[in-house]
């Protein structure tokens, strides 16, 4: 009689998929950094406190779309073009990308 070796697949290790907020944090941060700007200076102009903008910042917090459009006009950026840039990032993280319709 014949032994049957299950074949186990490979599993690739996958990393963490980017979260949108870390996403949107890090061009945010990017964005503010490349500009020479303090972080209290960014947070001033677009009317909120610096410690939040720094938790977006880091990802940990997700801002409402009111604030996340304050925070792109303090950039100078519109909320399509930091979705984009984020969007970006998040295809780059995971690797390939398959969209099926």
């Amino acid at each position: 009689m014949s032994t049957v070796v299950p074949l186990h697949r490979r599993h690739r290790r996958r990393l963490p998929e980017l979260l949108w907020r870390e996403a949107v944090g890090e061009v945010l941060r990017e964005e503010r950094q490349d500009r020479g700007e303090r972080i209290v200076d960014t947070a001033g102009t677009a009317g909120v406190s610096p410690q939040y903008l720094s938790e977006v910042e880091r990802g940990r917090k997700d801002p409402s779309s009111e604030v996340l459009s304050a925070l792109t006009g303090a950039l100078d950026l519109s909320v399509a073009e930091v979705a984009a840039r984020a969007a970006d990032r998040m295809t780059r993280s995971s690797g390939p990308l398959c969209l099926a319709a």
